[in-house]
């Protein structure tokens, strides 16, 4: 069956225009049947859980019916606590944010009520409140129902377990006989259903109930962070698990498009797939990730549907999903075919609350870890390399490395001693000198991923200049796009039109290569090779810190 887009109902420009900022693409089932119904305006008695989209099947209809030009309260929805009348609240607001002159206000018990009133003398068309405090205002006569038209009770199952039933009824009893009275429940009692008797005129019921569910197996943690913080965890998981692809998955297309500018910037393989594309853009960025060009896929929930890529070994829920369903869906991408996965959630402020309900949903525990420091990826970079070394060793081909060994070894040099200095050289010159470890509460300083990285390519082009007259340059592409010195060299020359003796250092990665040029042409060589292309790839440049 075809899932219903937004773009498919008559909202006006400015509600479609608020659905599209908050990246919805697809109806959720709630949306689709309520949605109609509401407009309609008819009372409607909805079974439906928590992270099924139903705040936006119930908000976008008020939204609809709400007249800006009409300072009088014109909704009323009642939550059992305070956590969910804000992420009410917001939603709304959020849904809302280009219908001029509607405003949205929670009220809730624990803030101080002289804030509450202020607001509402300023003219409050949607109050979203816990029962408790919705009275209190009813009796001060700060909240005044007799212009109300539409009623909901949101999460109905639990504010009676809660003990609510009286002060809803208290409420109900405040209303204007002629209103749209809607109640929301994940679990239809017979309590409730009586009650919603006494309150509601021919209501229609709806019903949505979650697909049984198959979580994959696969390895679940989240990481508890800031908004800010989001990027920079991404691209350390990644540098530490080195992972053959990843998915990152986005709530919005703008969002999408940001994360992928970001990597890219960064020197990751990255591109962006949403709903936005054309069908020939998306076959190519599929394309190019099935055969490995890029390593990085962002995307929305509705543009990674059916994505079926059997060596994706790590899942990143980047935004916490809409729905609990999608969460399945999103770690479902990786542990195919029998292999092992990984999925790690990013869980910023309220997200925890999303987080407790897909682990109720899921029945699973998640694991929380912490966040990673630099000091983890070294340590996995050490762990790399003294695993090349014990190859190498097996290998038997260094015949000319131990005749040199063997020379030093002759001035009274212990062969542990030289040794740990060739891996200190070795280890020092292959990462960023001068990297400091970033504050996890309120960091906001650059980080070049794969910093720690190991140098794969050849390390030629040295110059005997001092680094104090030199300049030293980032560029996005290394030995993983058949990158050598002599390209990185030839673009230099041919695009700045310079010498070759201006140009020092040429050390390529896998995915970057740092150069080092005569500081006094530095900018020129950023301004005539940045956004041209070496070997068909669309590069970066950028000034890197320079070694000490």
């Amino acid at each position: 069956m075809k899932k219903m887009r937004f773009e498919d109902f008559n909202f006006s420009q400015e509600i479609l225009k608020g659905i599209k900022a908050m990246g919805f693409e697809e109806m959720s089932p709630i949306q689709s049947q309520a949605i109609p119904v509401l407009l309609e305006g008819k009372d409607v008695i909805g079974q439906a859980q928590t992270g099924t989209g139903k705040t936006a099947s119930f908000g976008i209809p008020i939204l609809e019916r709400t007249d800006p030009t009409n300072k009088s309260l014109q909704a009323l929805v009642l939550c059992p606590t305070r956590e969910l009348c804000i992420q009410v609240a917001e939603e709304i607001s959020n849904l809302g944010k280009y219908k001029k002159g509607i405003k949205v206000l929670p009220v809730y018990g624990g803030q101080p009520i002289d804030r509450q009133l202020r607001a509402l003398k300023t003219g409050i068309q949607i109050v979203v409140g816990t029962p408790g405090r919705v009275i209190d205002h009813i009796k001060r006569k700060t909240i005044k129902t007799h212009n109300i038209n539409m009623m909901i009770l949101d999460e109905a199952d639990e504010m009676f377990d809660m003990g609510f039933r009286d002060d809803i009824e208290l409420v109900m009893n405040t209303l204007p006989e002629e209103r749209q009275t809607i109640f929301f429940s994940a679990t239809m009692a017979s309590e409730i259903l009586g009650f919603a008797s006494r309150f509601q005129k021919d209501p229609e019921f709806i019903k949505v109930v979650h697909k049984e569910l198959t979580v994959p197996r696969v390895e679940q943690a989240y990481f508890e962070l800031k908004q800010h913080m989001k990027t920079e965890i991404l691209t350390r998981l990644i540098d530490i698990y080195n992972p053959k692809l990843t998915i990152v998955f986005c709530n919005t297309k703008k969002k999408v498009d940001e994360l992928t500018s970001e990597l890219m910037s960064k020197g990751y393989f990255a591109d962006g797939l949403h709903g936005d594309l054309k069908q020939s853009q998306r076959d190519s960025v599929m394309n190019k990730f099935r055969n490995g060009s890029i390593e990085i896929l962002a995307a929305t929930d509705v543009a990674a549907r059916g994505l079926d890529v059997d060596d994706i070994d790590l899942v990143i829920n980047y935004d916490m999903p809409q729905d609990d369903e999608y969460y399945v869906h999103r770690i479902g991408r990786t542990a195919r075919a029998g292999r092992e996965g990984r999925a790690f959630s990013f869980v910023a402020g309220r997200d925890i609350f999303k987080l407790k309900d897909i682990q109720k949903y899921t029945k699973t525990k998640i694991e929380r870890r912490d966040l990673p420091t630099l000091k983890d990826i070294e340590d996995k970079y050490t762990l790399n390399l003294v695993n090349r070394i014990r190859e190498e060793v097996e290998k038997g081909q260094s015949t000319k490395h131990i005749n040199i060994i063997d020379g030093l070894l002759q001035e009274d040099y212990t062969s542990l001693e030289l040794a740990a200095a060739i891996l200190k050289i070795y280890m020092e010159e292959n990462r960023l000198e001068g990297h400091e470890e970033l504050d996890m509460v309120d960091f906001g300083k650059k980080f070049i991923p794969g910093d720690i990285k190991e140098s794969k390519g050849n390390r030629g082009n040295k110059s005997s200049r001092t680094p104090r007259d030199m300049a030293r340059l980032h560029i996005n592409i290394g030995s993983r796009r058949g990158v050598s010195p002599r390209h990185i060299l030839s673009a230099i020359i041919q695009e700045s039109n310079i010498n070759k003796q201006q140009v020092g250092s040429i050390d390529i990665y896998d995915k970057f290569t740092f150069v080092e040029v005569d500081k006094k042409i530095a900018e020129r060589v950023i301004n005539s090779l940045d956004n041209n292309r070496i070997k068909g790839t669309k590069i970066r440049v950028e000034r890197a810190k320079p070694k000490k």
